[in-house]
């Protein structure tokens, strides 16, 4: 999380000094019956929207992008239309409510868990296509939104609501790739892809976060230590099928040396695509592409402690 103006040894003093945030306070929260536990809701440094959500975004199309072709973007395709938001804009806003025709999505990343999630945005009474903002507030680590409508919190990778009148509700994740400008545009020449004019003055060249996804240091706290295996920032698909949940780690996918690999989980059988040119991958299931989360291996591992994990020996 980070300032107007961010610099990576603000964020790690800030990090030193969130564990005595006032409990109570939690950025103007109401926490009192919030399932996760309390005292590990810290604060990560702006105060609510102190990160701007992007509420209005523009598009311009994808031949006439000048982004680099390895640049990272998280990919969207609905109802035949392909979206790209890179993820050099998504590191300083977080959040982008957006629309495809008459459907509202939610357009997540959590630059501290390399989490990238795409919601469907859920309806409350009088507010049929509700939006949410950025918390300020951090749970193992993770991004807590919050909706507008009734300022409940949610737990991005828990895809659920940890507080507040909506409390235990989940949300729909729809299916996202994080891969290369260049593999996506290629895949989809007629996409369109998020401008930098966002309405807000960021440097979208460099990232708030200095060489924190190379570095083997976090930045908050986490309740559950991964193992050692694979470096703590080392990219993995994370997949679930109802209460199975299994990580790919891309090194694994890298050394099984296969595009494709059709596997079993949760009763279901599975095929898991990877692009090694574009260090990318995804699921799908009798042919369907399904929901999955490109993150962290620390991140998968913290929320999901129980997963399995893919070995290409």
């Amino acid at each position: 999380m980070h300032r107007s103006l961010p610099l990576s040894m603000f964020l790690l003093v800030l990090a030193l000094v969130s564990h005595v945030t006032d409990a109570a306070t939690k950025n103007g929260f109401d926490v009192d019956n919030a399932i996760i536990p309390k005292r590990q809701i810290l604060a990560g440094g702006p105060d609510r929207d102190g990160i701007p959500a992007i509420d209005k975004p523009r598009f311009i199309p994808g031949a006439e992008a000048t982004l680099a072709g390895d640049a990272r973007v998280l990919g969207i395709l609905r109802d035949g239309e392909a979206r790209a938001y890179p993820i050099n804009i998504l590191n300083w806003h977080e959040i982008v409510n957006d629309r495809f025709g008459d459907v509202s999505v939610v357009v997540t990343y959590c630059p501290l868990c390399g989490s990238g999630m795409v919601f469907s945005a859920p309806s409350t009474a009088g507010n049929p296509r509700d939006s949410f903002g950025v918390s300020g507030l951090l749970y193992d680590s993770d991004m807590l939104i919050y909706d507008r409508a009734t300022e409940s919190l949610w737990s991005q990778i828990m895809a659920q609501a940890v507080a507040g009148p909506r409390v235990g509700e989940r949300l729909t994740q729809n299916p996202a790739r994080h891969t290369t400008w260049a593999r996506w545009f290629e895949n989809y020449p007629d996409t369109s892809l998020l401008s930098e004019n966002t309405g807000y003055r960021r440097d979208y060249s460099k990232s708030p976060y200095g060489d924190y996804e190379k570095s083997r240091r976090l930045y908050f706290r986490v309740s559950k230590r991964a193992p050692k295996t694979h470096h703590p920032k080392a990219l993995v698909l994370g997949v679930s099928v109802g209460d199975a949940h299994r990580a790919y780690p891309f090194s694994e996918l890298e050394a099984a040396r296969r595009d494709r690999l059709v596997d079993e989980l949760g009763g279901e059988i599975i095929t898991i695509h990877w692009d090694a040119a574009a260090s990318s991958a995804y699921a799908t299931s009798n042919g369907t592409e399904m929901p999955t989360t490109t993150l962290y291996w620390f991140a998968w591992y913290t929320f999901h402690p129980e997963t399995s994990v893919f070995s290409a020996r």
